[in-house]
């Protein structure tokens, strides 16, 4: 699915008549947050075969830029929904390992 197509697919699924709109809040929609200044510490992660890719990197350096601590990883060779489709696979257990000891940090 090319990531016109995707995007044209998840926003309704989750916003629905919203989607596109001006009434969409930042917390739906990070691309829409003009200031990131005092949000809490941010984990992301995406495959780099992934729809959402370019939307993750720049949503992780806007908050880069606004002074909130990120973690980002970029899981190399890796599409959507790489740990549900490969759950045994070298970059999904690397990824699960890095989120249990995010949140163990918590």
């Amino acid at each position: 699915m090319t990531p016109i197509l995707h995007s044209l697919t998840a926003w309704p699924a989750l916003l629905g008549e919203a989607a596109g709109g001006p009434d969409v809040p930042a917390t739906a929609a990070p691309a829409r947050l003009e200031d990131a200044t005092g949000l809490p510490p941010a984990y992301i992660e995406v495959g780099q075969l992934d729809v959402f890719r370019d939307e993750d990197l720049a949503y992780a350096t806007k908050l880069s830029r606004a002074g909130v601590p990120v973690e980002f990883h970029l899981r190399p060779g890796a599409p959507h929904e790489f740990d549900s489709i490969a759950f045994t696979s070298d970059v999904a257990r690397r990824a699960i390992a890095d989120r249990i000891r995010v949140l163990k940090s918590i």
